[in-house]
């Protein structure tokens, strides 16, 4: 408003300010709206990076040497990687080599083997499978996968059974 109390064309705040003041103003505005655009990413991009999860390229491995021989005693077992997943293998009292799935049926826990128990234990709901991978207590639904073991020299190679 000019002296008269009317409109002028001009009623922007930059208006009675000299050229250095508005190129002052522009500056602090970009600052303060580059910060606030550089926080609000700083909140955003983890809550979309927790929401959206990463692509996991699945490896479909078919064979795998899990082992040596005479790596494992009588009655033990270990766990080994078979492509992206764990698997067991296992050496039973009487000298036979077993491999399976690692993964509860019931809620995908790894599963061990309890020499104590001479059987296969998910530790999260206390499931029990046997030595041929049935489940036979506890909350697990299905059986584990099975596993082929062959010894081809010093190796113990475990592949997927073909069905």
């Amino acid at each position: 408003m000019d002296a008269q109390g009317k409109m002028s064309s001009g009623t922007t705040a930059e208006t009675g300010l000299s050229q250095s003041q508005k190129l002052r103003r522009r500056l602090v505005n970009f600052f303060l709206g580059g910060g606030l655009l550089t926080t609000f990413g700083s909140v955003i991009f983890p809550i979309l990076n927790y929401l959206i999860p990463p692509k996991v390229k699945q490896e479909t491995a078919t064979s795998v040497v899990a082992g040596r021989v005479g790596e494992l005693k009588p009655n033990s077992g270990k766990i080994f990687r078979f492509g992206s997943k764990p698997g067991i293998l296992i050496l039973t009292e009487q000298g036979e080599y077993r491999a399976f799935s690692a993964i509860c049926t019931h809620l995908d826990c790894t599963v061990q083997y309890r020499p104590d128990l001479k059987h296969i234990w998910c530790a999260c709901h206390n499931g029990h499978y046997d030595l041929t991978g049935k489940n036979i207590a506890g909350p697990p639904p299905r059986p584990l996968e099975a596993y082929e073991v062959d010894i081809r020299g010093e190796e113990i190679v475990v592949s997927k059974k073909l069905s």
